[in-house]
């Protein structure tokens, strides 16, 4: 009866190994190929792409030197995000709460979208919007799932995750579909 009860274990941990496998690849077939490449191509930083200027007095006026056109302007010391209209009006503007590795300045395009996932801190997230990879860590902006809060990152924890309230998530959902550009300043 022991050994029956052996192989028993033996077979189930061999099917769920074999199930998580499976699903990680799935994953990783989903993901496009130039998921993390930084575009350098006709969209490549400008010389104030590092450093903008802000209007003092008003920390919520869109930065000058963020670019033209449609795109996400993410600043990595205002932790702020612009979503900015083709006539280069801003729609929506928000904070954000920034995951451990932040994005280098430059301009990227939206390569990857998902509805609905597990963050890196183990959070359920949603409407999650890819923009590039550093050092092995994906970037880019979601949601937690619920009431849109999640704990701060751990410190120790290489996360990418920058976390917005739920409102702010499912506008830039709406707005940020594959190939917009997320222009990153400091």
């Amino acid at each position: 009866m022991a050994g029956t009860s052996a192989g028993i274990v033996a077979g189930l941990t061999a099917a769920a190994v074999g199930a998580v496998g499976f699903l990680a690849y799935q994953a990783s077939a989903t993901v496009p190929a130039g998921l993390g490449a930084r575009v350098t191509a006709s969209g490549a930083p400008g010389p104030n792409a590092a450093r903008t200027s802000r209007d003092r007095r008003d920390p919520t006026a869109l930065p000058a030197s963020s670019g033209t056109g449609e795109r996400v302007v993410y600043s990595v010391d205002t932790d702020r995000v612009w979503l900015v209209t083709e006539r280069n009006r801003v729609q929506r503007t928000f904070t954000v709460r920034p995951g451990t590795v932040d994005p280098l300045p430059g301009r990227y395009r939206v390569t990857s979208r998902s509805n609905a996932v597990t963050g890196t801190d183990g959070t359920p997230i949603e409407h999650v919007v890819r923009f590039t990879t550093l050092d092995g860590v994906t970037i880019g902006f979601s949601a937690a799932v619920g009431d849109g809060s999640a704990a701060p990152p751990d410190p120790v924890t290489r996360t990418g995750g920058i976390r917005e309230k739920r409102a702010d998530g499912d506008a830039m959902w709406r707005f940020a579909t594959i190939g917009v550009w997320v222009v990153v300043i400091h």
